[in-house]
């Protein structure tokens, strides 16, 4: 029997689960979204909340206390538990999410050539142009013009100028650009490539572009970022964001990381030193959340 897509997703990720159950002593609930290209976005967004608000709604009824429920997820699940816990913000009808755990995540598509997109371009496993590509696979766009993104050309001039206060290399620190940077004049403008890109500027996939009066009311964070990842600076921007908002932060960067490292966790040969170390890390901070 085939089984669907989604239920695959599930069980990639069941060790990971079972690991942070374990060790943290807590329920673990894995959402199975339905995924693109066959459901277009934004329905694995909306798969999302839905399954989240019926969880903190019932909570009780799986023995979990309501006031104490974490948002989780890993890369692009980590833009999805991102834009969750924004969506959630607001919802006086649900006990409010207690905290989120955001491992590597993405968190904006508007500059393609920050410092870690740079230095980590061709890095496993997350490669600058294979990360671009599969964000806007995701929009079943196959002939998007791949190279003119990775330059920049999607976003329009007064856009850019908006966004710069939140999306810019400026806010990296410096100990990040050691490595090299070197500042890019974005190609011209494509409006044709705006307008295919457009959708992927939404706050459900570009998370950090969401306004302070939503990322103020975010719970405590844990984030993890690693240092030869393309997404190292999404996180490192997220983290301003969140701190310049009054949020708590439990920031982890591991100085030896690369995308992908605590998926590892519980495989045998294939774990890394920073893959359990990192899981300690998360075990910690969930631990100290019930006290």
């Amino acid at each position: 029997m085939k089984l669907p897509q989604r239920i695959l997703q599930c069980r990639a990720y069941e060790r990971v689960c079972r690991y942070l159950a374990r060790s943290s002593n807590s329920v673990v609930v894995g959402i199975g979204f339905r995924l693109s290209p066959e459901y277009p976005p934004p329905i694995q967004s909306e798969d999302c909340l839905t399954a989240a608000g019926h969880f903190l709604k019932y909570a009780k009824d799986y023995g979990v206390d309501p006031n104490c429920i974490v948002v989780a997820g890993d890369s692009s699940g980590a833009t999805g538990a991102a834009a969750l816990c924004q969506q959630l913000v607001g919802r006086v009808d649900l006990p409010r999410i207690r905290a989120q755990v955001l491992l590597y995540p993405f968190v904006q598509a508007v500059d393609f050539n920050l410092p870690s997109y740079q230095q980590n371009h061709s890095v496993p496993i997350l490669f600058k142009k294979r990360a671009i590509s599969l964000g806007f696979k995701y929009f079943k766009m196959k002939d998007i013009d791949i190279a003119r993104l990775m330059q920049n050309a999607h976003i329009p001039e007064n856009m850019r100028v908006k966004y710069k206060k939140w999306v810019s290399a400026d806010h990296i620190p410096d100990e990040f650009k050691v490595r090299g940077y070197v500042p890019v004049e974005p190609a011209p403008f494509s409006v044709e490539l705006y307008e295919l890109a457009k959708p992927a500027l939404e706050t459900w996939f570009s998370p950090l572009l969401a306004e302070d009066e939503i990322i103020r009311q975010l719970p405590e964070t844990f984030l993890l970022t690693c240092e030869y990842d393309v997404l190292r600076d999404d996180g490192l921007l997220y983290k301003k964001r969140l701190e310049d908002n009054g949020v708590p932060v439990t920031w982890l960067h591991l100085k030896d990381g690369f995308h992908g490292i605590v998926f590892p966790i519980d495989f045998g040969p294939p774990e890394f030193r920073s893959t359990r170390s990192s899981m300690k890390h998360i075990t910690h901070f969930l631990c100290g959340l019930s006290k």
